[in-house]
């Protein structure tokens, strides 16, 4: 496995990889319903460029095919990390959070984990400061805020 800099032709790939990973990996915790209004399978692209740019984003490869990505923003804002759904456990979300962690100048980085998420940034060191209640079309979907100090 590889992790490089993202780039725009990455995009619709990475999109793609969101949906399949949100609707496989997480549907053990979340209903259909909370999956569907997650993940709705329209990406506004532009958007999502646009942040990955401005954001230090990386994309893991694997034999020529993106397995994971990820982005953090200045602020020490954990934005995304996603695996593919058929290359879990092999220590690629940990590589991407690594080199997103080393990257930003902050004394804090913060994610909003999903409850599939919490227990892998709990055992990197991140701490819950609270659970939320986030709302989407009329859904509530539960993840938590979690800090880890850093520097």
């Amino acid at each position: 496995m590889k992790l490089r800099r993202y780039q725009s032709s990455d995009c619709v790939h990475l999109a793609d990889l969101f949906y399949q990973t949100v609707h496989t990996i997480n549907a053990k915790d979340y209903t259909k319903e909370q999956l569907d209004v997650w993940a709705t399978g329209v990406v506004d692209l532009e958007r999502w460029d646009t942040t990955l740019l401005e954001h230090h984003s990386v994309v893991a490869e694997e034999d020529d095919k993106i397995v994971g990505f990820g982005d953090i923003d200045k602020t020490g804002y954990l934005d995304r990390l996603y695996v593919h759904k058929d290359y879990q456990g092999r220590g690629i979300a940990s590589a991407i959070c690594r080199e997103l962690e080393c990257t930003v100048l902050v004394d804090k980085i913060t994610v909003h984990a999903s409850i599939t998420a919490k227990p892998f940034f709990l055992s990197r060191g991140y701490e819950i400061i609270r659970e939320q209640q986030v709302v989407r079309q009329g859904i509530f979907l539960t993840n938590y805020i979690m800090e880890k100090r850093v520097g």
